[in-house]
């Protein structure tokens, strides 16, 4: 095997953990891509001896993925056309039954939609902190060379990332009551019973809705029960075409354009069997890139 051939390999044995790596630093399932091959550019253009040194090349491609998505995080705050309020990160879908090994690899512990909305109001310097060494358990004196701060502000960073963490509600665990309160919302929503949608909303409840550019009257932000409970009577339509998916490893669902195309992606987050947080995604562009063919219906 010629050196090529042996680093590629090496590369691909790490490709799924490099690619949840930078999915939870980033939120974005192409950026994560565009994070994995920069970090095999670097690596291809690295001196084979220098390689052969290395005593743990998982380790180091993860310290060098975490630079490529501080430089992409850095960037992205730079250049920020929406709302952080609004934003929604890209959904990993999988049928109801169950999600492939391949994409758990990427999930690892469930990446809750609401854990991501906490990840987008840090700094980057503490997102990537937080997701190394919490995450990852990256040391801080390696994380301290890769945002140019000492060990010790890292540390800082890092705990002042983990009590706004700390905040992000935690859905409940049993996935069939979870299906039941899901079920439960499509079909009072499907009848425009306002009356049961109430019973199953939380009264605190967060409805987010992100249509993108092409869809800018799809963009929301929606709190209470009562005004989320109102915005559902327009779910109807979505109720009636629905093919339940998982978002992430929480039930979901598709709702299907007249032409077969996906209109819109909805994730549920229940706790204490109760919907706390619904995430909406309905950006056309980003529903273009998403593999639906494992769930159509």
């Amino acid at each position: 095997m010629d050196e090529n051939a042996w680093l590629a390999e090496r590369f691909e044995a790490n490709r799924s953990h490099l690619r949840g790596v930078a999915y939870r630093m980033l939120g974005s399932l192409s950026d994560a891509d565009d994070a994995v091959q920069e970090a095999w550019i670097r690596l291809s253009r690295t001196d084979t001896s220098e390689i052969d040194t290395i005593d743990n090349l998982r380790a180091w491609l993860t310290t060098v993925i975490g630079r490529v998505c501080l430089n992409m995080l850095r960037s992205r705050t730079t250049r920020r056309e929406v709302s952080l309020e609004t934003h929604i990160p890209d959904f990993i879908v999988s049928p109801e039954q169950g999600i492939d090994p391949e994409q758990e690899a990427v999930l690892g512990d469930a990446v809750g939609l609401a854990l991501f909305v906490v990840l987008d109001s840090l700094t980057p310097a503490e997102r990537v902190a937080f997701v190394l060494h919490d995450v990852f358990a990256v040391p801080f004196d390696e994380i301290a060379s890769i945002v140019a701060r000492t060990p010790t502000a890292v540390r800082q960073m890092a705990s002042r990332a983990r009590r706004r963490v700390q905040g992000a509600p935690v859905p409940d665990v049993d996935l069939d009551g979870q299906w039941a309160v899901a079920d439960a919302f499509l079909a009072a929503a499907h009848a425009g019973d306002f009356g049961a949608l109430l019973t199953i909303l939380d009264p605190d409840i967060v409805l987010r809705s992100d249509g993108g550019v092409a869809r800018p009257d799809l963009i929301s932000l929606v709190r209470g029960a009562q005004a989320v409970g109102e915005q559902a009577m327009s779910f109807r339509r979505f109720a009636e075409t629905a093919t339940r998916i998982l978002v992430n490893g929480i039930p979901g669902g598709i709702a299907w354009a007249p032409d077969g195309s996906p209109f819109a992606v909805l994730a549920l987050t229940v706790k204490g069997g109760r919907i706390i947080a619904i995430h909406v995604l309905a950006d056309p562009e980003r529903l273009g890139q998403m593999d639906l063919t494992v769930v159509a219906g």
